[in-house]
């Protein structure tokens, strides 16, 4: 009877992959041949053929059997939904089924219908909590005990060893398919976290890109709209730039969904001067930005662009100035409303990203204006 436990082996394992496909689909096949131990109770059926008792023996151990493959089929394809046992309704009418059948089984053929009782218990183990399971073994072991000392059927240790073995076997089995499933489910939610937390970065990048060149295109168009009837080359000029912008932003695009994320510190500063100009606020740029050194220009690089885009879009400002050392990177301007939002997606991401090279971000407001810093050091 100890060889029970390979009747629910494959529950432990990790859904099938690759090879181990084919050997899946076998698996129920070779876990009935565990039945092979019923073969015993239908032996003394046939035996007693000439009987009803024996006719009735034989249906309804072919009915048990049926029964608890379909319990192992149920609590197999839970496995695989990652459940560790079946809900308690369907629990109890499969063990509640299997019980009235054992039970008719050894009134039908004596001694030989508790061959049921190590399938039973295993069948325990499989669909109900530890703390039910241990008690339901302990009770079909001291029914084999009773019924066997009431009966004369002989002695019982054969029988009770095949219960206690199979059923410690498939309890750690399943200790181990427990973990697993925990295990799946971890990696699980860390895929979904991974997701999540692309998405989030995808939506920064985004903002921080096309967020800018937005702006700047909005503050064009207008100006082009205004200058239409009074300045004709002008408006030729600002819609020339309207089609360079779009051009330039349509490939920051592109390199964002292909993951590049990288831009220079000099041409952030020349398209916030740019910026700067088309929304009439008066610019005051480094002219070089040779003394910022190598792992700090990009995060100066996302600095300026952040600030400068909201300084064009929240400030109302005049005045914008930029100013460059070799530790730090501050935008500062003039205006009665905030250079930068404090719950702003922007904001948060360029503080992730100065976290990352041990550098901080600083606001303050002044009177007037408002000042974003980053500085590391």
């Amino acid at each position: 009877m100890t060889s029970l436990i390979a009747v629910s082996q494959d529950e432990c394992a990790a859904p099938p992959t690759g090879s181990s496909v084919r050997m899946a689909r076998l698996t129920p096949l070779l876990s009935g041949i565990w039945l092979f131990f019923l073969l015993e109770p239908i032996g003394e059926g046939w035996r007693n053929r000439d009987q009803l008792s024996g006719i009735l023996g034989i249906v309804v151990t072919i009915v048990f059997a049926a029964v608890y493959m379909a319990l192992w089929l149920r609590s197999r394809a839970d496995r695989q939904k990652l459940m560790t046992q079946p809900g308690t309704r369907a629990a109890v009418l499969y063990i509640g089924s299997l019980v009235l059948l054992g039970a008719l089984m050894t009134l039908l053929l004596g001694g030989y219908g508790l061959a049921s009782t190590p399938y039973i218990g295993v069948a325990c183990v499989m669909v109900f909590p530890f703390r039910v399971a241990g008690p339901a073994v302990l009770g079909l072991v001291a029914a084999d005990l009773v019924l066997f000392a009431v009966n004369d059927w002989g002695s019982p240790t054969g029988l009770v060893f095949g219960v206690v073995a199979a059923t410690f076997a498939v309890f750690g089995l399943r200790m181990v398919m427990t973990r697993n499933i925990e295990l799946l489910r971890a990696q699980q939610e860390n895929a979904g976290l991974a997701v999540e937390n692309e998405r989030t970065r995808f939506a920064r990048d985004l903002h921080d890109i096309l967020g800018h060149s937005l702006t700047v295109i909005t503050v064009k168009a207008e100006l082009a709209q205004r200058m239409l009837d009074v300045d004709p080359e002008r408006t030729r000029a600002e819609l020339a730039d309207l089609e360079r912008l779009s051009r330039d932003a349509l490939a920051d695009v592109r390199r964002a969904v292909a993951g590049y994320r990288e831009l220079t510190l000099p041409g952030e500063l020349a398209r916030a001067r740019n910026a700067l100009a088309a929304a009439e606020i008066d610019a005051h740029l480094p002219q070089s930005a040779d003394e910022v050194p190598t792992e700090l220009r990009e995060l100066f690089a996302w600095t300026v662009r952040e600030g400068v885009t909201n300084v064009i879009r929240h400030s109302g400002a005049h005045r914008c100035e930029v100013r460059l050392t070799a530790s730090s990177a501050e935008v500062v301007d003039d205006g009665p409303g905030p250079g930068a939002p404090g719950t702003g997606s922007g904001l948060a991401g360029l503080r992730e990203r100065a976290s990352a090279v041990g550098a901080t971000v600083v606001t303050r407001h002044l009177s007037p204006g408002f000042s974003l810093q980053v500085v590391r050091g």
